[in-house]
């Protein structure tokens, strides 16, 4: 009984499967920063476009020009990066459509949504129009006020924010200096109010409906 104690307790945890994700972006510094951003979450492994990965990424983070510039298949999702919100049609594997100064942490969210085949954006590529701003929106782009929303609490919100980031229920518990019982608790509460099937489409309706910021 001690031997199997001893080496349930020795067993290691399965690893975290890290997705490819090849960052492709007119800007080399800029690309860099978001490279190296990307590369402090544990399951996101990115790629630097000319490395040679490519075809083999699991989704790609792109701008107009450097989809123009670099080779990425057809197959692959692509969060593009833009300062025009669907003036354009996309090409249909362009899952997510974001400002082009969006935040690392957004930016990682919607990889992990596009590559697991959520689409993610104000509106498909046909309805979007008109250019992403950094200052306040217009009236045409605010959320509609009469479309209710889930009544999160302020914990509630904390771990979905954690969750947008891919945290498991480990690291939320740790982040939140609360039991895992309890971050597991919540995540259910979270998928209950949102109507989701589980995490992943939980941050996909929270980006949605704008209860995601970060």
């Amino acid at each position: 009984m001690a031997n199997s104690a001893a080496q349930a307790v020795a067993r290691p945890e399965p690893a975290i499967h890290r997705l490819t994700v090849l960052v492709a972006l007119a800007d080399a510094q800029r690309a860099e920063q978001l490279a190296d951003a990307l590369a402090a979450s544990d399951d996101l492994a990115p790629a630097l476009a000319g490395s040679g990965v490519g075809q083999m990424a699991d989704v790609a983070i792109a701008d107009e020009a450097g989809l123009e510039g670099w080779v990425v298949s057809s197959a692959t999702p692509i969060v593009l990066l833009s300062r025009r919100a669907g003036s354009e049609q996309v090409a249909d594997n362009v899952l997510a459509v974001l400002p082009a100064s969006a935040d690392g942490l957004l930016i990682a969210a919607a990889a992990r949504l596009a590559a697991s085949g959520y689409r993610v954006g104000r509106a498909a590529p046909s309805e979007a129009h008109g250019d992403f701003h950094d200052d306040e929106p217009t009236e045409e782009e605010t959320p509609d006020d009469n479309q209710p929303r889930p009544a999160l609490s302020p914990r509630e919100a904390e771990v979905l924010a954690l969750l947008a980031e891919g945290a498991p229920n480990k690291v939320i518990a740790r982040r939140l200096n609360i039991s895992v019982h309890t971050a597991k608790f919540h995540v259910a509460a979270i998928l209950i109010k949102l109507g989701a099937a589980n995490r992943t489409d939980a941050i996909a309706i929270a980006m949605r409906q704008g209860l995601v910021l970060v």
